[in-house]
């Protein structure tokens, strides 16, 4: 007979009802997954500082006084990308055409260069530039929030070729868009109906029951938890939440954007040492803009390491297959000691 403990397991995500596959008798521990390659890229590179003109002029930027846009002296830049997946010009001009909906391809495709310097990634960055990244994002979706024609914005980074980078020189993206997305939908479908039975918001009612049981809690400090979801559907899976009810990432407040920074820096870090410097991506879900403090919904960061692939199975049914349950991934994450200045974190046992 099987040992209980290492028999396959169904869980279902509280939030949208979609069922996982924890299959804990494939356990795969982080040495598993193997290190995935990385082709460096020796020409040109657009985004390197001196190469301004090679972007379309910048909508933001970090810079050190005194000098110009689109030169060199900056810390960060936001600009345009230059093969969007949206158009920002135009009108969106919704229509039918028999049983079809159609309309243009109207939104905004932003690229954040998080670093003048080739070679350097995310988690290379001091504590002050990493910060940055994050506050270009708020900046950039408050500012995109005043255009009518957009419902929804969504932050984050592909790193590494599995993740689905084409230039290397490390940055992050934005994409403000006319619709919610699908994914981001059924979360607030999810959330309304919680809501509706219990006049609570779902993600308020994960956190409490994390921090009861405290089994998946990978890292917290006063404003923020990190945590292995109950129902991962990918191994080594993240979620990262304020404590605190927030609906929309852009009304962050400063100090709470600095306490960000520094726990999600140290996520990065303890992923790499665990993982081997895993190909990820990271994803900010937050509220559409036309719902303002919204009580059901609760804005949140997903961080994916990409250790697996979706096959036959995931794409016929919708379930995935998690070969490392998030208790699991906890333990490992949870193991790793970060030096000191990188960890200006609480310990996960504290209040």
């Amino acid at each position: 007979m099987k040992d209980r403990d290492s028999m396959p397991e169904f869980r279902k995500d509280p939030v949208i009802g979609r069922w996982v596959i924890i299959a804990a008798e494939r356990a795969e521990r982080p040495s598993d997954f193997g290190k995935a390659e990385y082709q460096v890229n020796r020409g040109f590179c657009p985004f390197c500082e001196g190469n301004e003109q090679s972007t379309p002029p910048e909508i933001l930027a970090f810079r050190k006084s005194g000098t110009a846009a689109n030169t060199p002296g900056w810390k960060l830049r936001v600009v345009p990308n230059k093969f969007p997946a949206l158009q920002i010009e135009g009108d969106l001009n919704r229509r039918g055409i028999g049983i079809y909906d159609q309309m243009n391809g109207i939104g905004a495709h932003e690229v954040i260069i998080e670093t003048p310097t080739h070679g350097q990634t995310l988690i290379d960055l001091s504590p002050p530039q990493f910060e940055d990244v994050l506050l270009s994002f708020q900046l950039r979706m408050a500012d995109l929030k005043k255009d009518t024609r957009f419902l929804y914005v969504i932050a984050f980074k592909n790193h590494g070729r599995a993740a689905g980078v084409s230039l290397e020189h490390s940055h992050s993206q934005l994409i403000a868009l006319p619709i919610i997305p699908k994914r981001v939908a059924e979360e607030i479908r999810g959330a309304d109906n919680h809501f509706r039975m219990k006049e609570r918001c779902i993600f308020c009612d994960i956190i409490r029951q994390e921090l009861e049981t405290d089994v998946r809690i990978i890292e917290q400090n006063d404003s923020f938890i990190a945590i292995s979801p109950f129902a991962s559907r990918f191994p080594f899976e993240i979620w990262l939440l304020p404590k605190k009810h927030e609906s929309h990432f852009e009304q962050i407040s400063r100090e709470n954007l600095t306490a960000l920074s520094k726990i999600l820096r140290n996520l990065l870090l303890r992923m790499n040492k665990v993982l081997d410097e895993p190909p990820y991506n990271f994803l900010i879900h937050t509220s559409p803009f036309n719902e303002e403090k919204k009580l059901s919904y609760h804005w949140h960061i997903e961080i994916i390491p990409k250790l697996s692939r979706v096959a036959g199975f995931e794409w016929g049914t919708g379930f995935y297959i998690n070969p490392t349950s998030p208790e699991q991934a906890t333990q490992f994450l949870k193991e790793v000691v970060l030096e000191q200045k990188a960890a200006e974190i609480l310990p996960v046992d504290s209040p």
